[in-house]
């Protein structure tokens, strides 16, 4: 049967409307059930904890529990996969950090791809790493670093807390700019790390803000430079490696991501929300207390950021010859 043509425009236009219908029923609609949020670090560590602050208010702000899941391993792959593989519904998200651009650049054959299998959602946290070195190594500033690395070649040991991790990479980016030889030293996380640079065992690493501070405060480490191409505002004369080797700059940031293919509505939705959690007075100041600084970002800013982050550790993965684990 031939529909006359006015009717045939009307279903035409009804159908092409149907799909945005469609999308923003699901915005409205979500979340029916409880989200999970996985994160691929141990529980109570920074990025830890720029998950479970905004999941304890969306459930408040949502009506639905928003659940941290910790599947900690192989420099946040396990997680990261296991976010990847799940409906892209909005109902699993993972916990984003830096270090999966590190890992990604790492592992360039591995299964799933972050850039092509993610879909930015919002940041979080975002905080600096700070080149700290033990009382005993006869430096203070980051000229001074260089200038003693080159005359003693091989006899710092620049540790890390990971291979593989935004740590590690920032002191072989160091080493790369400044042409020197220093012996790194990988741990399984900043806490053993601490331990034997506080003690001596080793003489210099590249740590977050928020773990290396006490010790910094009680003497026990000395502050030689931050990694932003900013000042802490928690350290304010301590100055940035950039002040001495234009364009290094290294940030350890933090946000959540869902499954490629995530409708449009729910990731602007959870951008929306989230944004307005980190916009909340009482949760920035928990965010300062931490060492570190709110990062409100769009999905198109986060995926700009990450993007940048491969790239420049790709160059740096094959200078400092990283493998797989």
């Amino acid at each position: 049967m031939k529909l006359p043509r006015r009717t045939f425009v009307r279903l035409a236009g009804g159908a092409a409307v149907l799909p945005f219908v469609q999308r923003t029923g699901w915005a409205q609609a979500y979340p029916s059930r409880p989200v999970k949020i996985i994160v691929g670090f141990t529980p109570g560590g920074l990025a830890d904890l720029s998950a479970r602050m905004p999941a304890q208010v969306l459930s408040e702000r949502l009506k639905q529990q928003f659940i941290i899941e910790n599947r900690p391993g192989a420099a946040t792959a396990i997680a990261t996969e296991a976010v990847i593989r799940s409906p892209a519904d909005g109902y699993t998200l993972l916990q984003l950090a830096a270090s999966v651009a590190v890992n990604q650049a790492v592992n360039e054959k591995q299964s799933f791809n972050i850039l092509a299998d993610l879909a930015m959602v919002a940041g979080t946290i975002t905080s600096p790493l700070i080149l700290v070195v033990h009382p005993s190594l006869p430096v203070s500033t980051v000229p001074e670093m260089i200038a003693y690395a080159k005359e003693n070649p091989g006899k710092i040991a620049l540790a890390s807390y990971g291979t593989a991790t935004t740590s590690h990479v920032a002191g072989e980016l160091f080493k790369m700019m400044t042409q020197t030889n220093m012996v790194h030293v990988p741990y399984r996380g900043s806490a053993p790390m601490l331990t034997d640079l506080i003690s001596g065992q080793v003489l210099a690493s590249m740590d977050t803000v928020t773990s290396s501070l006490p010790h910094i405060r009680t003497g026990k480490l000395r502050a030689i430079a931050v990694t932003t191409l900013k000042r802490s505002v928690f350290l304010p004369n301590v100055p940035t490696i950039n002040e001495f080797l234009p364009e290094f700059d290294v940030t350890a940031w933090n946000g959540i991501a869902a499954p490629k293919g995530t409708p449009a509505a729910i990731v602007n939705k959870l951008n929306s929300e989230i944004n307005m959690v980190f916009a909340d007075a009482a949760i920035a100041a928990k965010v300062t207390e931490l060492g570190a600084e709110v990062l409100r970002a769009s999905p198109a800013q986060l995926n700009a950021m990450l993007t940048a982050d491969v790239a420049k550790w790709q160059k740096v993965v094959k200078f400092a010859n990283i493998k797989p684990e």
